[in-house]
Order: structure tokens, then sequence, then C-alpha cells
């Protein structure tokens, strides 16, 4: 699964679970752009991962995400790969107890920036005459989200975009998938849930594997799939 000479943009790259697919993609010899809000956050991923190159950006922000991708592509040559990872979580209310300021800020974080990313990278993935796209969704938007309806109508909706992509983008060799997590086996959510059995929770790197293969030639016949890697969670 050589990623040689591919050109790899991760949302989220310093995140739980970006920081971990960042260094799968790097390793597997893909040039890896993390975009990133954060300086802090963005120094400790490259003191972990030296290889990976930042780029700060608003990533609501359309028009400075199409100016930044096109940087991108005009530096290194093309984009090949996104991988959408930027998200967060907030919820444990009913609906009706829930103020449409944070449905807007679900909204944001975990749809808005996976379609501006998308709209920016795929003129570029067509350039390249094909590439592949992944989406983190969650196992939350398959299930009835009672009391989390904000963020699983999200993540609901990055599995939409996921297929429309997925059909959209078919003749032109882009495959389009999602993976689903249940809760990942990161400092943050242990610090969250300190009583939770994290013997269940999956790890970071057990995702980043199965993005690895989805965006590598082992998986070009693979697109439109919603793939849950939430293990025993």
């Amino acid at each position: 699964m050589d990623l040689a000479g591919k050109v790899a943009i991760i949302t989220g790259g310093t995140g739980g679970l970006g920081v971990a697919v960042v260094e799968r993609l790097a390793n597997a010899g893909a040039t890896v752009v993390a975009p990133f809000v954060k300086e802090d956050a963005f120094r400790s991923l490259a003191e972990r991962i030296p290889a990976v190159i930042g780029l700060p950006l608003d990533l609501t922000d359309e028009s400075a995400t199409q100016a930044a991708y096109r940087t991108i592509a005009t530096t290194h040559g093309g984009i090949d790969i996104l991988i959408n990872a930027a998200g967060g979580f907030a919820g444990g209310e009913p609906v009706h107890q829930t103020p449409w300021a944070l449905w807007q800020v679900q909204l944001d974080i975990n749809l808005k920036t996976a379609v501006i990313s998308c709209a920016a990278a795929i003129p570029h993935l067509i350039a390249r005459g094909g590439g592949a796209i992944v989406n983190v969704s969650s196992r939350t938007a398959t299930q009835a989200g009672a009391n989390l309806a904000a963020y699983a109508a999200a993540k609901r909706a990055v599995l939409q975009l996921t297929e429309a992509l997925a059909a959209e983008l078919r003749p032109h060799d882009i495959t389009v998938n999602a993976v689903l997590p249940s809760v990942i086996d990161t400092p943050t959510n242990r610090s969250a849930m300190p009583k939770a059995n994290h013997e269940s929770w999956v790890k970071p790197e057990e995702i980043a594997a199965v993005i690895h293969f989805l965006v590598s030639p082992a998986a070009r016949i693979i697109s439109g799939a919603a793939i849950p890697v939430y293990g025993r969670a």
C-alpha cells in the first residue's frame, strides 16, 4: 500500500484520530498536508511527524480553502487524497432542549468543513486522473441518536455526502468512502470517561490502517461504502 508520489490533505490532522492518520500516510510515503487552526497543536504534531506540512486555515472559510488547496496543488504538483477527519462532538440534551446554536456548530465543524474541502480538492483530483476521499462519520449516524441529535444529524449528512460524491466522481476514477468510529481510545476520551471500559475502544492507529487501505491502490474497486470501525465498542 505504497503511497509514494501521492499528495494527501488530512483535515483534523492535529486531533486524536488525525495524528494517527497523518503518521500512517506519511510512513507510507505520501506528502501529507495538515490544515490547522491552533499553532501549538500543529507544533506538537510536527515534533512527532517532522515530514508533515502545516497549513494555517479555517476550513469553514470557503474562499480561503479554495485558495489554500490551489496553492497546495501548485506547490506539490497536485492533490491525490483527501481525508476529512475534522470535526467535533457536542450534545447530551433532548432536541427540544438543544439550542439551534449547538446544531449550527455541529453542522459547521462536521459537515461544512467536509463539503468545502471536497469542493476545493475535487478539481485537483480530477486533474490528476483519479484519487481517493475518505470522510469520517460516526456510528451515531446510523442509530437513533437520542440526546445527540445535532451531532448525529451532522454525521448522517456526511454519509449522504459520501454517497452522492461516490456517484458523481465514479467516471473520474475517484473513490469516496466513509468510516464510522464509535468512541476512539484517545487521551481526551479517557479523561472525559474515566470509568468507561477503555479496553473495548478502538485505537486511532487501527482506524488509520483502514483509512490507509481505502486510499491505497488495493481499494480502487470500493466506493460509496460506510465502513464500521468500532470493533467491540
